[in-house]
């Protein structure tokens, strides 16, 4: 999947209070007292899911733009042309962050705002403007921004031209993307100090990691070289990270529950903390994977300076080497292995409003110590994590005041403070998300997740004063 990179830079911390009850996670007590001090609780978005302004401005034409907009692409043909408006209304947005009491701000760049035609047209001054409002906004509150710089959407012409990250025989996409790192390095770095109808899809994720990893160790090199000496900000990388643990006590299991993190994270993390895949990967894809030239692995390998993972649930794992699996599980691309939420017909967790993510906070404890332990505990943030309430009858008493939700974050934050107090070096945690969005193809989420994340407030007790706030999803055909 594609990787986010993120510009971190330090600005000033607000004093987070929080407590504690118990409900569907069973959780113990969680404290501010538990997290260090300069710890970020914060909240997060992405460009095409919240910012609209469709072509204002000078924004170019997304590949997300151009695929919503085929019939039959998006969930009752929806697009995210207005979406939640915050291109219009990010001062709104950024007081309500501000109510909230978090201390830090996650948002991404649309890349076609701020070059509309990548290298082949000129700089969008007026998406430079955009976003250095947003930033500034967040600054004048005492929120800290954690700037995105690609979040899945990036120009369609670049896709036209060479296929954007599936270009394979010339680097072109990785000079894009150092292009667009560049600007956004002069222009905001100042401040503080699966299934596919074409294609393969078991090898072209290959290519596409590959171009990746190497556009983030050029950035990061080009960075490091012009921009850190004054700036003093740093460059981490962001990963999905489901936690699993073996469908039965057999040895082959624990070793899918090590291939499938080794193919998920590790896949990421690995080249760019030892300079190369995963020993687990290269031992079944000698052909496919591809290899790092010498000249590479010299700026691949160190090229972060922290990691970013997106955790939100556990899974089963059962080994598909050794024995025989459902159709899927046999894919080298999925690390051999199947997965599932249940054993022996009982779920590993309550379900949620998103398919296989289960309420399995001990699973929060056990991604974090595997991560700090795999790279010699490198500052961790996690960069998303929250709850989507099953839409059912039976669950709409507990929506007016969202309990499910936060005895989620309760669960979830203890297992955090566990594995800190274990000695992991994590410095932060981002709720996703501050507002309803457009779920990519899944459209709109019209599921009061605004409101919903206000109520956490009640648990963190961040600032006294609450408000409510609608819902705003704009639907648009």
């Amino acid at each position: 999947m594609p990787v986010p990179d993120i510009i971190h830079v330090s600005l000033m911390f607000l004093v987070v209070y929080l407590l504690a009850s118990s409900s569907i996670c069973n959780a113990q007590d969680v404290r501010r007292s538990e997290f260090p001090d300069n710890f970020l609780f914060g909240t997060a978005i992405s460009s095409y899911q919240v910012e609209g302004g469709y072509l204002e401005d000078g924004k170019g034409l997304s590949n997300w733009d151009v695929f919503s907009h085929i019939p039959g692409n998006i969930k009752n043909n929806e697009n995210g042309d207005i979406a939640d408006d915050n291109f219009h209304r990010f001062l709104e947005d950024a007081e309500i962050a501000h109510s909230l009491g978090v201390n830090a701000y996650r948002f991404s760049i649309s890349w076609a705002r701020i070059l509309p035609r990548g290298r082949f047209g000129k700089v969008n001054r007026r998406g430079i403007e955009f976003y250095n409002k947003v930033i500034d906004s967040l600054l004048l509150r005492g929120i800290e921004p954690f700037v995105t710089i690609h979040h899945f959407d990036h120009p369609q012409e670049l896709g036209d031209r060479y296929g954007a990250w599936l270009s394979w025989l010339s680097p072109l996409m990785q000079v894009e993307f150092v292009l667009l790192a560049e600007i956004c390095f002069k222009s905001f770095g100042d401040r503080p100090f699966g299934n596919c109808s074409v294609g393969n899809s078991d090898k072209e994720p290959f290519i596409v990691v590959h171009n990746m990893l190497l556009a983030h160790a050029k950035a990061v090199k080009l960075y490091r070289e012009r921009f850190e000496p004054k700036q003093g900000g740093s460059i981490g990388i962001i990963a999905h990270t489901h936690m699993y643990e073996p469908l039965r006590d057999v040895e082959s299991d624990h070793q899918a529950v090590n291939r499938l993190l080794a193919f998920t994270g590790s896949w990421i993390f690995d080249p760019l903390v030892f300079g190369d895949y995963p020993p687990e990967m290269r031992q079944y894809h000698r052909s496919e994977l591809p290899r790092f030239s010498a000249e590479e692995t010299e700026y691949v390998k160190g090229s972060i300076d922290f990691i970013g993972i997106n955790h939100y649930s556990t899974l089963y794992a059962k080994d598909c080497i050794h024995s025989p699996c459902a159709s899927g599980g046999d894919h080298f691309i999925r690390g051999f292995a199947y997965t599932t939420g249940e054993r022996d017909g009982i779920l590993i967790g309550e379900p949620t409003g998103v398919d296989r993510f289960y309420v399995v906070p001990r699973g929060m404890e056990k991604i974090v110590d595997h991560v700090s332990n795999r790279y010699k505990n490198i500052p961790i943030y996690v960069t998303e994590n929250g709850y989507s309430p099953p839409l059912v009858p039976q669950a709409v008493p507990n929506l007016l005041h969202d309990v499910d939700r936060i005895e989620f974050h309760k669960g979830y934050l203890a297992a955090l403070a566990r594995a800190i107090r274990k000695g992991a070096d994590v410095r932060g945690y981002f709720i996703w998300s501050l507002m309803d969005n457009f779920e990519w193809a899944g459209g709109p989420k019209l599921m009061q997740q605004l409101c919903d994340e206000m109520d956490v407030l009640h648990f963190m007790k961040i600032q006294p004063r609450v408000v409510y706030v609608p819902t705003r999803m704009n639907k648009t055909k």
